[in-house]
């Protein structure tokens, strides 16, 4: 018999992206001090993969100690630029000067699941996007923050590429979804597997 499947998560669109799936789900939104966590591992010069990892535990974890019975999906994602991890701008100015150090770069995203049953982790994925941004001047960068702002004003990076942030660059290397913060197809692909999704 399937579980409860619960997304410890707020983002809307890694709902959006469930519910396009068909996949049943409740959200319940994990408390984490996501800073605190980033910060540690920071200082211990983790790698980006295992940060996003252990935020998406940690909100994994948290929710399942609330209902064991379900399984419970933890997300998170990161990016990482030059050696260090870039975080939701917090004001337009910000997000404009994380801009333009990624222009004409390439960054990564890194998109982590975990599920958790029974505050214990049951299945775990990383997934890696390179994305390649042009180099666009100063006066579009400005206008697209200014345009965009309260929609970036949550996203790593300061853009969304299923937006206007798509025209900032020329090309990625990797999966759409992980993209836009879950790793989805081979979350699809263990929930039916492990019978908890028809197919």
């Amino acid at each position: 018999m399937a579980r409860d499947i619960i997304l410890a998560s707020g983002s809307q669109i890694r709902a959006q992206l469930l519910t396009n799936a068909a996949v049943p789900y409740e959200v319940i939104l994990p408390r984490v001090d996501e800073d605190a966590v980033k910060a540690a591992l920071s200082a211990e010069q983790a790698p980006p993969r295992d940060i996003a990892d252990a935020l998406a535990e940690a909100k994994a974890r948290k929710v399942s100690t609330k209902r064991p019975d379900a399984l419970v999906i933890g997300c998170d994602q990161v990016l990482a630029f030059e050696d260090r991890i870039l975080s939701k701008p917090g004001s337009p100015d910000e997000a404009f000067e994380q801009l333009r150090e990624l222009r004409a770069k390439r960054h990564a995203l890194l998109s982590a699941a975990v599920i958790y049953h029974d505050a214990e982790p049951l299945w775990r994925h990383v997934g890696q996007v390179r994305l390649y941004m042009r180099d666009v001047s100063d006066s579009y960068l400005e206008s697209y923050v200014e345009r965009n702002w309260d929609s970036i004003r949550a996203s790593v990076g300061g853009y969304k590429l299923e937006e206007e942030g798509v025209r900032l660059f020329s090309r990625l290397e990797g999966d759409y979804f992980t993209i836009l913060g879950l790793p989805l197809l081979e979350l699809l692909n263990y929930l039916t597997l492990s019978g908890e999704l028809d197919g």
